[in-house]
């Protein structure tokens, strides 16, 4: 049992050097949902002033037009897709749009 132990973690180890080392042939990826949250009007509205952006200028680090930032902060439509993951992004991390916006 010690012996298969060992021979386990000796293993483990070896593969950890390899991709240490760039050999990603014995690695595995492991990918995991995480949930985003859903962005109604206020929500919206709340990330743009807490980024101290004007409507237009959350439509340009989001990618869209100005009428679709208009239309999710009056409650006609919600963000979904690409667009929730970087409003969500964003409130996790202000200095994104910077970067995004090279100001």
């Amino acid at each position: 049992m010690e012996k298969e132990l060992f021979e386990s973690l000796m293993s483990s180890l070896e593969d950890a050097a390899a991709f240490a080392e760039g050999d990603t042939t014995r690695c595995r990826v492991v990918v995991r949902e995480s949930p985003v949250p859903e962005y109604k009007a206020e929500d919206v509205a709340r990330t743009r002033k807490s980024l101290n952006l004007s409507q237009r200028a959350l439509a340009n680090a989001l990618g869209v037009s100005t009428r679709t930032v208009e239309a999710w902060e009056a409650g006609r439509n919600e963000p979904s897709g690409a667009a929730r993951h970087l409003l969500y992004l964003f409130d996790c991390d202000h200095s994104l749009v910077d970067k995004l916006m090279a100001r």
